[in-house]
């Protein structure tokens, strides 16, 4: 069996790559319902939008579902912390979602202005909503959470749902919601064609333009804002049992620039979150839509991969008692549970992959208005 030190770094990728599949596969699906009153005119045009995502959504869904069994599994003091924590939070994600199914089952139901009009604007919250709450913990986990923990490891959350809307954490949002919609705006560029292409490309293109400059603004102020990052200071064991009180822990100006310091090939990551973000509008303008959606996924990773590779090896820092922050080191589960998570993962991450890629080839292809005009059967 793989040794324990290596084995919580490589569930702390792995659950990184889960996050970064949900934010490509899931987000794009989120993107579109966020565009949808906007670039689609009318019922057929809307219709169109749907369509371009319809078949897919819930299956796309499972990286979400699959990224939260994975924090639970691998990360349990996480999970805890951060559902007492984001409480409120996560429970507005999760009304949110909510819309999705209802939404795309209902909509086409009723042959009514109104009916379907009012389950577009719910299609547009369960795909607007989750990224900008998504964004916004992230914001707030690169300044500390308000937690602690007792001499039985009961943690308790000082904050309130209100503080977690700072300035900073709002910021976050903005990028978080932009590059999901600058997302959505790509795949749609590629699905459809004429005007609802066309309105699919501004909305592209200006998502990747606010990307680009909220991304640069949220590290121009993580480096000079005063926002303060943290620091293990005390010796740690890799391969000892969890413990997150075993360590201490100081917070310093640069602490998040540490790794960069260290490992210069880091710089990458944040080069392509611009780079990326700036070639899908490109190639989007001129319609190589395919190789803009890439550009765009590409783009999405470097974000993410900028913020965890910042943060490594803290997963929740902790801004009211730092040394109960929780990091890759202590904040997971047992040996022999990773060891048998690492081999299921192995096995049936392929096939997931292989299954996507396949129903994604079965339906590739345009969705054009006179195709929906001609199968008005259809479900949505």
């Amino acid at each position: 069996m793989i040794d324990y030190p290596t084995l919580k770094v490589v569930w702390w990728l792995l659950v990184g790559v889960l996050l970064v599949g949900f934010a490509i596969m899931d987000g794009h699906d989120m993107g579109v319902g966020t565009l949808l009153p906007f670039v689609g005119k009318g019922d057929d045009e809307r219709r169109v939008v749907i369509n371009t995502v319809g078949p897919h959504w819930d299956g796309n869904q499972v990286w979400f579902i699959t990224g939260g069994g994975a924090i639970f599994a691998a990360w349990p003091l996480v999970y805890a912390t951060a559902f007492s924590g984001f409480y409120w939070a996560m429970l507005a994600v999760l009304w949110a979602l909510f819309f999705r199914p209802v939404g795309f089952d209902y909509r086409s139901k009723i042959h009514d202005a109104r009916w379907r009009s009012t389950w577009d604007w719910g299609l547009f919250v369960g795909g607007a909503v989750p990224p900008l709450i998504f964004g916004v913990a992230f914001g707030n986990l690169l300044q500390g959470v308000p937690f602690q923990f007792d001499a039985y490891l009961i943690s308790t959350y000082t904050g309130s749902f209100w503080q977690l809307l700072n300035p900073f954490a709002l910021l976050a949002g903005v990028v978080s919601s932009a590059m999901i919609t600058m997302h959505g705006g790509t795949y749609l560029a590629h699905r459809t064609e004429g005007a609802i292409q066309a309105r699919a490309v501004k909305a592209a293109v200006g998502a990747a333009l606010l990307t680009v400059v909220a991304f640069v603004a949220a590290g121009a102020w993580l480096r000079i804002g005063g926002i303060e990052g943290f620091t293990i200071t005390s010796a740690i064991d890799p391969g000892a049992m969890p413990d997150p009180l075993a360590k201490t822990v100081v917070r310093s100006a640069d602490a998040w620039w540490a790794n960069y310091r260290a490992q210069p090939l880091l710089w990458l990551l944040p080069v392509f979150g611009v780079a990326g973000a700036l070639l899908a509008a490109g190639l989007v303008i001129v319609r190589c839509t395919l190789s803009a959606f890439v550009a765009s996924a590409l783009a999405m990773t470097g974000v993410i991969g900028t913020a965890g590779a910042a943060m490594f090896p803290f997963v929740m820092p902790s801004s009211s008692m730092p040394a109960a922050s929780l990091t890759v080191w202590d904040s997971v589960s047992s040996h022999l549970t990773l060891g048998l998570m690492f081999w299921a993962t192995v096995i049936f991450m392929p096939l997931i992959v292989l299954y996507t890629g396949w129903a994604y080839r079965v339906m590739r292809g345009k969705v054009t208005v006179a195709q929906i005009r001609a199968n008005s059967h259809t479900a949505y």
